[in-house]
C-alpha cells in the first residue's frame, strides 16, 4: 500500500503561490477600509444627532468629563500657554523692564552644567562719584533654555531671537534682530504665572540690584540734597554689642521688610522708626551702617541746623526716594540748639528785598510769614511738631519702605511725643562693652576666639565700665594679639583701681556731710 509523505505546515505555506498571497492582503486591506467607512459614517451621524436631539449643557458635560479622562488616564498632552517678554516693544524704542528684570533673576537659576551654550557678559557701572564697578551676568544663548520650578509649579525659560523686517533686508538696511525670553507652563497654572510668579520675579530682581549698587549718603544743604558714596563696612557680623539684642534687631528689619500689604491692610505708612540711645562711643553710629549695608538702603544724615522752615523740612523729607534711611544724630540737642540760634538773632530791620521761596506756603506751624519788604519779626526755624508731622503725621504717607532713626546720648532729655510708638517704635540701648561684644571685636582685630587671658578681661570688664570704642582704640595699639590684650588689660585695671578710688572717694565725702549735719546744734 503506497502512503502519501508527511508535508508540515511552514512547508505548506512555502508552497502557496505568491499571487494568492496579495490577494488576501488586498482582501483584508478593502474590508478594514470599509469598517472605518462605516464607523466614520456612524460617528458623524450620531454627531449630527447630538446636535440636534441633546441641548448645549449636556453636550458642555460630556465634553468636560472626556477631557477630564483624558488628563486622569495620561491621554494627549496638557495644554500649554506661553508669555513672550521683547526686549522691546514692537510700537517704539522703550525698553522692556520685565525683560531685564527676567535676565537678572533668571542669571541666579541657570544651572552651568546643565546648559551647553551660555553667554557671559561683563559690563562696567560709573558711580557719581566717577570710581567705577564691574558687573557679571550669565544669560542664555539664543536657542537655550531652562526650567525653573515656583511653588511646585514648573515653568519653562527659553531665549528666542527674531529677525528684523524683511524689507529692510532686501533694501540693504541688515535687519535688526531682536532677543526675547518666552515663559512656558501648563494653561491651568496661568494665574500662578501673572499674579504670583511674574511678581516674584521682579521683587527678586530689585532686590538683586539693591545689593549690587554702591550706597550712598545724602546730606542737606538748603532744600536739596547732595550724596556721596557711602563705604561704611560695619556689619551685623562685625558689630560689637549683645548678641540677642543685635538678632532682634535683624529680625525686627526682616520683619519689617515683609509686611508691605499689611501695612496696607491695617491703614499705616509703611515705615518703622529706631531710637539708639546710649553712652558715647558705644557704636550708635556705627549700627545705623550696619542697618544700612543690611538692607542696602541710602542714607539721608539730617542736619536740622540747616533747615528754616517746617516748609522747607517737608520739600527735603517728601523728596526722599522709597526704601531709604532718614537719620538724626543727636536729636535731643537738635531743637536746643535751635532755640539758642533764635534767640541769639537781632532785632528786626527794614530790608528792601526777602529771598523768598515762591514755592513757600504759610502754615499753622510755621509762624514765620513775613510780607514783601518787612523783615520777620520772629527768627525763623523748624519746630517739634513740624517734625512729628512728617514722621507720624498727614505727611508720613509720602513715601514708603523707610527707616528713620534717631539717636541721643541722653534718652531723659527727649520729649515724650517723640518716644511713643509710632514715631520710634523698637528703643535699642547701646551699653558698655560686655563679654560677648570683646569677643567680637577680638574677632575682627586678631581672628582669635580664645587666649589665655581671655578669662582675666572676662573679670575686669565685669568690674568697669568701658566702651566698644575704648576697647578697640586699646587694640589698635599693636598688631601682635598678645602686646594688644596686655596693653587692654593694662588699660582696664588703671580704670578699675580709678573707679574704686572715686566711689571711696564719694563715700568718704557722704560720711563728712552727715558727720557735719550732725555736729550741728539743733
Amino acid at each position: 500500500m503506497d502512503h502519501l509523505p508527511l508535508t508540515s505546515p511552514a512547508a505548506a505555506a512555502a508552497s502557496l503561490s505568491p499571487s494568492q498571497d496579495a490577494g488576501r492582503v488586498l482582501d483584508a486591506y478593502k474590508t478594514a477600509l470599509a469598517t472605518a467607512a462605516s464607523a466614520a459614517a456612524y460617528a458623524v451621524m450620531a454627531r449630527s444627532m447630538a446636535r440636534e436631539l441633546l441641548p448645549d449643557e449636556l453636550r458642555a458635560a460630556a465634553r468636560w468629563c472626556a477631557a477630564a479622562a483624558r488628563a486622569r488616564f495620561g491621554r494627549g498632552e496638557k495644554e500649554r500657554h506661553t508669555i513672550v517678554i521683547r526686549h522691546q516693544f514692537d510700537t517704539g524704542y522703550s525698553e522692556n523692564h520685565l525683560f531685564d528684570a527676567a535676565r537678572a533673576y533668571l542669571a541666579t537659576r541657570i544651572d552651568p552644567r546643565a546648559m551647553r551654550r551660555l553667554c557671559l557678559a561683563r559690563s562696567r557701572t560709573k558711580e557719581p562719584d566717577g570710581s567705577g564697578r564691574w558687573n557679571t551676568l550669565l544669560c542664555m544663548e539664543p536657542g537655550g533654555s531652562t526650567v525653573d520650578v515656583f511653588d511646585g509649579v514648573k515653568f519653562t525659560w527659553a531665549c528666542v531671537e527674531t529677525g528684523g523686517d524683511d524689507k529692510k533686508k532686501g533694501k540693504g538696511g541688515g535687519g535688526n534682530t531682536r532677543e526675547s525670553l518666552e515663559l512656558s507652563f501648563d494653561a491651568e497654572h496661568t494665574e500662578v504665572a501673572l499674579e504670583r510668579y511674574v511678581p516674584f520675579i521682579m521683587s527678586t530682581a530689585e532686590q538683586l540690584q539693591l545689593r549690587d549698587r554702591a550706597l550712598r549718603i545724602f546730606m542737606n544743604e538748603g532744600r536739596s540734597w547732595h550724596g556721596i558714596n557711602h563705604h561704611h563696612p560695619a556689619t551685623f557680623d562685625t558689630l560689637a554689642m549683645d548678641p540677642a539684642l543685635k538678632q532682634s534687631v535683624v529680625d525686627d528689619l526682616d520683619r519689617f521688610l515683609k509686611r508691605r500689604d499689611y501695612y496696607r491692610r491695617i491703614g499705616k505708612a509703611w515705615k518703622r522708626g529706631y531710637l539708639l540711645y546710649g553712652p558715647p562711643g558705644t557704636g550708635k553710629s556705627s549700627l545705623v551702617a550696619a542697618m544700612a549695608n543690611y538692607l542696602r538702603f541710602n542714607l539721608y544724615d539730617l542736619d536740622l541746623s540747616e533747615v528754616r522752615l517746617n516748609s522747607a523740612l517737608q520739600k527735603l523729607l517728601i523728596h526722599m526716594p522709597n526704601k531709604s534711611m532718614l537719620v538724626i544724630e543727636d536729636i535731643d540737642c537738635c531743637f536746643d540748639d535751635a532755640a539758642a540760634s533764635r534767640k541769639a538773632v537781632k532785632a528786626p530791620e527794614p530790608v528792601d528785598h526777602l529771598d523768598m521761596d515762591p514755592d513757600y506756603t504759610s502754615d499753622s506751624s510755621d509762624e514765620n510769614w513775613a510780607q514783601p519788604g518787612v523783615a520777620s519779626l520772629k527768627p525763623k526755624g523748624i519746630t517739634l511738631s513740624g517734625l512729628l508731622n512728617f514722621i507720624d503725621g498727614l505727611w508720613s504717607t509720602c513715601g514708603e519702605e523707610r527707616i528713620i532713626v534717631f539717636t541721643t546720648n541722653y534718652k531723659d532729655r527727649l520729649d515724650p511725643a517723640l518716644l511713643r510708638p509710632g514715631r520710634m517704635d523698637m528703643h535699642v540701648y547701646m551699653g558698655y562693652c560686655g563679654w560677648e561684644a570683646f569677643k567680637t571685636l577680638a574677632r575682627n582685630y586678631f581672628l582669635v576666639d580664645d587666649h589665655k587671658m581671655f578669662p582675666e578681661i572676662d573679670e575686669l570688664l565685669s568690674a568697669v565700665e568701658v566702651t566698644p570704642a575704648e576697647v578697640s582704640e586699646m587694640l589698635l595699639r599693636s598688631v601682635d594679639v598678645d602686646v594688644a590684650l596686655r596693653i587692654l588689660a593694662e588699660f582696664l585695671r588703671e580704670k578699675r583701681r580709678r573707679t574704686r578710688k572715686e566711689t571711696e572717694d564719694k563715700k568718704n565725702a557722704a560720711e563728712d556731710k552727715e558727720e557735719v549735719v550732725a555736729e550741728k546744734p539743733v
